[in-house]
């Protein structure tokens, strides 16, 4: 446990020299909303049920901080180590494969969790959103979220041969499934066909379920959403299982 705490300090030192991941963790979703905020306002519409614009995507942007960091800021670093030799030195030491990955992990995990915790508080203090379920049940959905999209990226960068590579293919992947999954514009205002496509797309199930759990639904009501994101995390941990390399 001594070596695990002393690597997550080291990691979290790495983790916060970087700006863009301090940026895109923790500052990035309040900038966001606050900026959307700003030009739609929060006034009740008819088109979302008598709700505003913000109290529908309060929660969907804090979905697209997870995908962001996920598809980015984590898998890069661990790619970009891996290239630099770092990872090769600390293949000479002691610790184990799984303490270095759980020392990694923990660091985005818990700033990731915060930034979306901070957007949420930002949307309910500029724009008095309104929250109808259970704070308790909220967190354990957004913790369900972060580790499924965790596990698919860190899978990922281990079958990818490079950080460059990475990159490209994080970018790839998470630009469109941004605007195409009811985080960036609303289920109420996207065409039925885009709809459709988007039920095929990982974020979507976030957005789904923390939506749900924003307005009091319970997670008996989100089996899918729950079953999906669980079924990535399954996979990318056996996949992560098979393919970690320290070079």
């Amino acid at each position: 446990m001594h070596a695990f705490w002393k690597l997550a300090i080291y990691q979290t030192k790495l983790y916060m020299r970087e700006p863009m991941n301090v940026f895109f963790t923790l500052l990035f979703g309040p900038v966001l909303l606050l900026l959307i905020g700003f030009i739609f306002g929060n006034e009740p519409q008819a088109l979302f049920g008598g709700f505003g614009q913000m109290d529908i995507s309060t929660s969907a942007i804090g979905a697209i901080v997870i995908g962001i960091v996920a598809f980015t800021a984590v898998p890069i670093s661990v790619s970009t180590r891996r290239d630099m030799g770092v990872l090769r030195r600390f293949s000479a030491t002691p610790l184990k494969p799984l303490t270095y990955f759980f020392a990694d992990l923990l660091v985005p995990f818990v700033l990731t969790l915060v930034g979306v915790l901070l957007t949420l508080l930002v949307g309910k203090l500029a724009f008095n959103v309104q929250i109808f379920g259970n704070w308790l049940s909220l967190i354990i959905g957004i913790i369900l979220s972060i580790l499924a999209f965790f596990a698919m990226r860190f899978a990922l960068a281990g079958i990818l041969p490079n950080a460059r590579t990475t990159i490209i293919v994080g970018n790839v992947i998470i630009i469109p499934m941004n605007f195409f999954s009811g985080a960036f514009v609303p289920f109420e205002v996207m065409p039925a066909a885009v709809v459709k496509v988007s039920k095929f797309m990982p974020l979507t199930h976030v957005v789904t379920l923390l939506r749900g759990l924003w307005f009091g639904e319970s997670f008996s009501e989100h089996l899918l959403e729950v079953a999906v994101l669980s079924g990535f995390l399954l996979i990318g941990v056996i996949i992560i299982a098979l393919t970690f390399r320290w070079e």
